[in-house]
């Protein structure tokens, strides 16, 4: 008599959540930066997650849950990765450069994260903007306090000009994010390959000089080494 063959779960189901979530997120990401939360369909999310469209319910009541999920997914995964910078004691010029460094590589390994969420942005103050109010209350507001804190300390010793914070952090986030929302276009334009790793390489090299160029005091920095 054989020996009864053990189960395998099969991926998709209930007993690999953790699979389950990961897949439908990154599908959901995919289908949110193409054709937007109005456009996007649940369909095509699961059948990119190689789930059941139920399964996708079970998880997410939906849509709307859906991409409360994947902003708290993608913004969740910034925030983990630069406060610790903005935390640390690290002079202001190479705390800067760190942030700028982990900021840009982070958008890098998700560059579909500025589509996702810039048509939302249009329409903040609208009946649906509460997703985009909360993201910036619980994860930027946190992150633009700190960089502002950075900004008046490097200041104060002389190692910053001075600069309006208000102005100076969203003219920092636009350098970084408004590359990869455009990169679709600049390929189709320019021929080119925007997200190739050598290209990527170039662009980061740039925003980080960029950056220091504008705001240093001198170019007595080594702009970009630990970045």
């Amino acid at each position: 008599m054989c020996a009864a063959t053990p189960s395998r779960t099969r991926f998709g189901t209930r007993g690999r959540p953790d699979e389950s979530r990961a897949a439908i997120l990154k599908a959901a990401i995919a289908e949110f930066s193409e054709q937007g939360i109005a456009g996007a369909r649940t369909d095509a999310i699961a059948q990119a997650a190689h789930v059941n469209k139920a399964l996708l319910y079970y998880y997410y009541k939906d849509k709307d849950a859906l991409y409360e999920a994947v902003l708290d997914a993608v913004f969740s995964g910034l925030r983990t990765r630069v406060m610790p910078i903005l935390d640390s004691s690290l002079p202001p010029r190479q705390k800067l450069l760190d942030y700028l460094g982990a900021y840009f590589d982070y958008i890098a390994a998700n560059p579909r994260i500025p589509r996702v969420v810039q048509a939302e942005w249009m329409r903040v103050g609208s009946k649906r903007s509460h997703s985009m109010q909360r993201v910036a209350r619980e994860y930027f507001q946190p992150i633009f306090t700190r960089l502002g804190e950075v900004l008046q300390q490097g200041m104060a010793a002389g190692d910053f000009r001075p600069v309006n914070p208000l102005d100076f952090i969203p003219s920092m986030a636009a350098v970084v994010v408004f590359y990869f929302g455009t990169a679709p276009a600049m390929k189709a334009m320019l021929k080119i390959d925007p997200l190739s790793p050598e290209r990527i390489a170039e662009r980061r090299a740039f925003v980080l000089d960029f950056i220091a160029a504008a705001l240093f005091t001198t170019q007595t920095a080594q702009q970009g080494e630990r970045a």
